[in-house]
């Protein structure tokens, strides 16, 4: 055989390798899926979170970590600057305080008002006392000056008594009316209209009436005091909670992979300032449609790591249809419709010699034990 055939012979059995190479290729899949499903395995993956303030921005003031800090929940990350907040809490409590001054300075106002009504009917009611007496003591003048002009009238037709006693007795008798008139007069102006009952304590002085309905009508005043007082409390409540804020803690334990702002910045509300990579971990396997059927979220699941062959327990997050290759491409690898699969997403606790970045392995029977 000379060295021509030999040439042909071996392009033909290369190109007779290749052709078999494709037809296997295309009936099983080099997709990701495809390899996911054969192999069954995934990579542990770290939850990432990204940190950002909460409604608040300012002049990062302090940053308390450094990259590669291990925290836990509730451990302090980063500050800013309170200034601006502290100054709008302490005015909003001088606010609050002056509001309850005025509240305490109308209610005290009100009660001696209250009080100033009651001794005022208190001293109107022994006035209109006196005063009926005064006006009883006059009609009793009155009657007696009647009498004795009626008797020097009578004296006076017989002979008796001269002109002038019937004149003097006729001017007090004048005297007499008009001191009734007066003291009648000065009873009406006491009684301000009110209707003389003969009881004094069972009379309404319109007076005194006034003076407590303007006395409780102070009561709107300080219920319009109390509203302010407590808006401005609901707005304290918004600066502390705004305070509160500019503090960034660790939402739970991990570590901090990236610190993206450095003291001294001004940062934005919401803006990512620190990466922190959770205890918590995951790890993504490509089942088939048979083997999916026995699986529900919230089942667990064993798997084994590939290095140390160590158990992983963990519990199903995530099952649900895995896109295809050429979907993701928006092409097509084949003559034919990708593999039909699902991704299983498995939740991992934190065990001693497990870490992410290490492969996990499923084995099949964990799905036909079911």
């Amino acid at each position: 055989m000379n060295t021509r055939q030999k040439a042909l012979r071996t392009g033909a059995i290369f190109i007779a390798l290749l052709v078999i190479a494709g037809i296997l290729l295309m009936y099983r899949g080099n997709d990701a899926v495809a390899l996911g499903m054969e192999k069954k395995e995934g990579i542990l993956t770290a939850e990432q979170v990204k940190m950002s303030f909460d409604s608040v921005s300012g002049r990062l003031l302090k940053e308390a970590v450094k990259e590669g800090d291990t925290v836990k929940a509730g451990d302090v990350i980063m500050e800013l600057d309170p200034t601006d907040t502290d100054l709008s809490i302490e005015r909003t409590k001088a606010q609050i305080a002056q509001l309850d001054a005025q509240i305490r300075s109308t209610g005290g106002t009100q009660s001696v008002n209250y009080m100033k009504a009651d001794s005022d009917e208190q001293q109107s009611f022994r006035q209109i006392d006196q005063q009926r007496a005064a006006v009883s003591a006059a009609q009793a003048t009155f009657k007696n000056s009647q009498v004795d002009y009626n008797r020097k009238a009578a004296l006076l037709d017989a002979g008796a008594i001269a002109k002038s006693q019937l004149d003097d007795a006729e001017m007090a008798l004048s005297v007499a009316e008009a001191n009734v008139t007066q003291q009648q007069q000065l009873l009406d102006k006491l009684l301000s209209g009110a209707q003389d009952t003969g009881n004094t304590d069972s009379i309404n002085l319109p007076t005194i009436a006034q003076q407590r309905e303007a006395a409780g009508n102070m009561s709107n005043d300080i219920d319009a005091l109390m509203q302010q007082k407590q808006a401005l409390v609901v707005q304290l409540k918004q600066l502390e909670v705004q305070k509160e804020r500019l503090t960034l803690r660790a939402p739970e334990d991990g570590r901090i992979i990236k610190v993206l702002a450095k003291e001294g910045e001004m940062v934005a509300a919401g803006t990512p300032v620190v990466l922190l990579e959770s205890n918590r971990s995951y790890y993504d396997i490509y089942i088939s449609e048979k083997q999916a059927q026995g699986l529900a979220e919230g089942d667990t699941i064993t798997g084994r790591t590939v290095a140390g062959d160590k158990p992983v327990a963990g519990t199903i997050r995530l099952l649900t249809k895995a896109p295809g290759f050429a979907d993701l491409k928006q092409s097509r690898e084949k003559g034919q419709a990708d593999l039909t699969a699902f991704q299983v997403r498995i939740d991992v606790d934190p065990q001693d010699g497990v870490m992410p970045g290490m492969t996990i392995g499923v084995n099949e029977r964990e799905f036909t034990k079911r």
